[in-house]
């Protein structure tokens, strides 16, 4: 028995973290949206920073609570104490940088969300003082879906083979997006929003806020209901690569799960920071799909050349240096104004 082959937070041990970090989350969404975003407004530019500003510190201030929590309590587990070897400091530094890095991984993917927000906005007439309801919302079925995500993720990664699979994946999806050109996105023609039209009937224009109304007795959908849920089955496709991609990280389904969520919960932020600026990062898709590659190389390949755990800072300035490096070179080399923007999400 190692380190490497024991789960450092157990499910059946630390049940209670999941369920006091989840409802801390909750209670943060509630006083976002009662208290700060009570009355839809336009986001603006230095709020949107105020609160990119605030997020990132939670989540390292997460990240430093994470590891002195471990250091605690590594250091007075007996069960971890009996492996030869443990030693309860360096564990502790390995689970805040696991943390973190998958923090910046999830982050750096997220963006990639962006160039949909974009589109899917502009196609359904979402006016920007009501995008912020949207996205809170949208936060909401994120959380859950990406909670369903790592359960399955955490309970498939048992077998050394979905972890092959899981890596192949990912380096197939980073390849795929390295070389396939920006296909425009069309709501319109949407399985899934035709489905939803043919059983609840859609107002040809929006109601303020409501995702519902209720006209002579009847029941109806607005256009910003059709936005959340595509903007839904949109996050679920981005979530079939990213939660792979941080078991590529971490197997601590704990890390796992806190990392993902503050990623999202800073996205929106992120997305009022950036929606004016998102087209100037063109080269950003080559630099997510390195990263894909990258962290798919390491699940089938890399961690074995280093006794089964590549080193995670090294990761982490991997991961960091490429992202940084496809922004700089963006702006560095700006696309050529007869060019066409890009209308989506890069490769998807």
């Amino acid at each position: 028995m190692t380190a490497s082959t024991v789960s450092l937070f157990p499910f059946d041990q630390y049940w209670w973290f999941y369920l006091a970090f989840t409802a801390a989350v909750l209670l943060l969404l509630v006083m976002d949206l009662g208290l700060f975003h009570r009355k839809a407004h336009s986001v603006s530019f230095s709020e949107a920073g105020t609160w990119v500003f605030v997020w990132v510190s939670l989540a390292l201030l997460f990240c430093y609570g994470l590891y002195a929590y471990s250091l605690h309590t590594f250091a007075n587990d007996a069960r971890l104490l009996a492996i030869p070897n443990f030693n309860p400091a360096a564990s502790a530094r390995q689970v805040a940088l696991e943390f973190l890095t998958g923090y910046v991984l999830e982050e750096s993917l997220s963006v990639d969300n962006m160039f949909v927000f974009v589109v899917v906005f502009g196609f359904f007439g979402i006016p920007q003082q009501f995008q912020h309801r949207v996205l809170f919302f949208g936060i909401l079925g994120a959380l859950i879906f990406r909670a369903l995500f790592i359960a399955l993720g955490s309970a498939l990664l048992q077998f050394q083979w979905t972890i092959l699979i899981f890596g192949a994946i990912l380096i197939i999806t980073g390849v795929k997006m390295m070389f396939s050109s920006d296909a425009a996105i069309d709501p319109e023609h949407n399985k899934a929003l035709r489905l939803i039209r043919r059983f609840v009937p859609i107002t040809p224009t929006l109601h303020g806020p409501r995702f519902f109304i209720t006209e002579n007795g009847k029941h109806f959908g607005t256009p910003l209901l059709l936005c959340l849920v595509f903007l839904e089955l949109t996050d679920i496709l981005f979530a079939v690569d990213s939660v792979p991609a941080i078991f590529g990280v971490t197997r601590e389904p704990l890390i796992v799960f806190t990392s993902n969520i503050f990623a999202i919960l800073g996205l929106r932020s992120l997305f009022f920071l950036l929606a004016g600026a998102v087209h100037l990062f063109h080269l950003l898709k080559y630099g997510l799909s390195i990263v894909l590659i990258f962290v798919g190389l390491k699940m089938v390949w890399l961690n074995k050349l280093f006794d089964g755990h590549f080193p995670i800072l090294l990761s982490l300035g991997i991961i960091l240096g490429v992202i940084a490096a496809s922004i700089g070179l963006s702006l560095l080399f700006p696309k050529p104004p007869d060019e066409p923007l890009p209308e989506s999400a890069p490769g998807k």
